[in-house]
């Protein structure tokens, strides 16, 4: 059976992005990325638990990235988790889970985005996995009709 590996994510920037440039125009964007669950506890108190995502962006998202987000702005992602593993100066096995963004879009007010407007959303482009077909279907006929052929009361 296959499996599912998707993330949704509400949250504030806990930093301005930090990009970096490698070989092959190849950029990559890692952001910060606050949750903040809020609930009362038996007291009636409001506890709010937050929640740190490493965000994970390539390409053309990295750019706008480095352009129009700020630390505070609010964004929603869609993406997909994704772990590395490596082994450090002394030997031991580090692990790593961070978010591959897929797609986001910029919210709140334009004030709120450096003057940018709300809303905007921004997709990792997909790669066609096959050419897609042109219709050979005559046009439809869109020029106008007659005084006769109208069939409106008004």
């Amino acid at each position: 059976m296959a499996g599912v590996n998707k993330v949704i994510l509400l949250g504030n920037l806990g930093a301005d992005p930090e990009v970096k440039y490698l070989e092959g125009d190849n950029v990559v964007a890692n952001l910060r990325l606050a949750t903040t669950e809020s609930y009362k506890d038996r007291n009636g108190n409001r506890v709010d638990q937050t929640e740190w995502h490493d965000l994970e962006l390539w390409g053309g998202q990295a750019k706008i990235a480095e352009q129009y987000l700020k630390k505070g702005m609010q964004i929603y992602v869609e993406g997909k988790i994704k772990s590395d593993t490596w082994q450090d100066d002394q030997g031991q096995n580090r692990k790593r889970t961070k978010i591959r963004v897929l797609s986001f879009s910029m919210l709140g007010s334009r004030q709120d985005n450096g003057g940018q407007e709300g809303g905007n959303s921004y997709q990792q482009p997909r790669q066609a996995s096959a050419p897609t077909a042109v219709s050979n279907a005559p046009a439809p006929d869109l020029s106008p009709s007659s005084a006769d052929d109208d069939d409106l009361p008004f």
